[in-house]
């Protein structure tokens, strides 16, 4: 009996010593598999931690920039033309305008550069020589059309003098800010010896002071002035594509994946259109790029870089993701308020738009923000479509030549004055992250109120 009870107290310990094996290797395994997780989570977040990191560092140089604070005097010497023509009793429309843009041609051909010059002249500390091409190398060559432009939107300024904040040179900005290496002999350097020196005693007197870039996000492109470059231009222009987007592909979206799911009849038809959807959401940009340019360019005759052929392209290519994304919604309705709907005498369309679209109303709106956040970051097919054109305008209707941010971000990108416009670059690629994570931040909140609302 007693050899029994010890069998059985052994094969017993045996039991448990195995559950005590096993139970350590189930835990160990857990552990292992929680800290693959956590290192996965680390090294994602350390990734974009120096994606940030990188871009952030390079581009807020970007927003502070060089200002020259002179007091420019609109000589009547320098300015020698007529007074600006007023419309006189009698005198047509027609006239006026003509005579108009004959006093405009006249104040063009004026040697406007003969102002800056005469401004930073007044500022040359005592026995500093320099030459007037060494000397108008340190301001922005687009200075000279704004000061043209103060005079034409005001004729008075004739024979005053009035302070002015003028755009450095790029050359100046970079050499302010430390980005051209002052080692290098003056064959390498993009200013001479004379208009470095008197950047940096500038700079010292306070004459040159940094301050926030505004022409970064107010000016349009420019390829003879690159320190007024901006981003205006390129920001209506994704704009303008947005707003097409958001007015074709979230209704048509929509509506293509309530009907998909819940009138659509289970056939062979509905599923190939289902499978060619889920294709379509893994088509390259790019090839949705040359559709647009082989049927909206090519076919239908839409102007070439319009932002409405780009946001066409954009609504072909972000359906296919608003559709898979609203019917995934609609999937994680439970039947059972479908069939209690149904039960109570609602018919299809009341108890889809009554019962089901109320439910899933969240996660749509999550599903097309996002989707139309991605149709704002692509770049290859408004490639495609002519949106790389230099534009030097904004564009004031979907009609009329644009770019795009993430396009602007690729011709920076390109550009020969790498050491002005890499940052620049930097700088446009935080506007857009900006806004994408402005559009995701207004998804989630949106989603997260309309769920407690609930």
């Amino acid at each position: 009996m007693s050899d029994l009870s010890n069998q059985t107290k052994a094969a017993g310990e045996d039991r448990h010593a195995l559950v005590r094996k096993g139970l350590a290797r189930r835990h160990r395994t857990e552990w292992l598999f929680r800290a693959a997780g956590l290192t996965a989570v680390i090294l994602a977040l350390g990734f974009v931690a120096i994606l940030f990191t990188t871009i952030v560092s390079k581009g807020l140089p970007a927003f502070q920039q060089a200002y020259i604070s002179a007091n420019v005097q609109f000589d009547p010497e320098l300015l020698n033309l007529d007074p600006a023509p007023e419309r006189q009793a009698g005198q047509s429309q027609a006239d006026f305008q003509a005579q108009s843009f004959a006093w405009q041609r006249e104040l063009a051909m004026l040697n406007w550069n003969a102002l800056v010059e005469a401004s930073l002249r007044d500022l040359l500390p005592i026995g500093f020589e320099i030459d007037s091409r060494q000397l108008l190398s340190i301001v922005e060559t687009s200075e000279r059309h704004r000061l043209r432009e103060m005079f034409v939107a005001d004729p008075s300024l004739l024979g005053q003098t009035v302070p002015v904040e003028m755009l450095a040179s790029a050359n100046v900005d970079n050499w302010l800010k430390g980005t051209i290496n002052r080692e290098l002999g003056d064959a390498q350097q993009q200013l001479s010896a004379p208009a470095r020196q008197l950047a940096d005693e500038f700079y010292e007197n306070g004459v040159i002071h940094m301050g926030f870039a505004w022409a970064l996000l107010t000016n349009v492109d420019s390829r003879s002035a690159p320190a007024s470059a901006g981003l205006a231009g390129a920001f209506m222009g994704s704009l303008y594509m947005l707003l097409i987007v958001i007015v074709l592909a979230v209704p048509i979206g929509v509506a293509s994946a309530i009907y998909l799911e819940e009138f659509a009849p289970k056939s062979r038809l509905t599923d190939f259109i289902e499978v060619n959807i889920n294709n379509l959401a893994a088509v390259p940009s790019i090839v949705f790029g040359l559709l647009g340019a082989a049927v909206f360019i090519n076919y239908f005759r839409l102007p070439l870089s319009a932002p409405l052929a780009g946001g066409l392209v954009l609504t072909l290519m972000t359906l296919p993701t608003i559709i898979i994304a609203t019917r995934a919604a609609l999937k994680g309705v439970p039947q059972s308020l479908r069939q209690a709907a149904l039960g109570l005498g609602a018919s299809r369309s009341q108890m889809v738009f009554h019962h089901i679209l109320p439910v899933t109303f969240p996660s749509i709106l999550t599903a097309s923000i996002i989707g139309v956040a991605q149709a704002l970051g692509e770049t290859a097919p408004l490639l495609l479509i002519g949106m790389n054109a230099f534009v030097a305008q904004i564009p004031t209707s979907p009609m009329d030549q644009a770019t795009a941010l993430p396009v602007q971000i690729f011709l920076w990108n390109g550009n020969e004055n790498r050491n002005f416009f890499e940052a620049r670059t930097s700088a446009a690629i935080m506007v857009l992250l900006g806004l994408m994570i402005s559009l995701n931040a207004i998804a989630i909140f949106l989603r997260t109120y309309l769920e407690r609302k609930k």
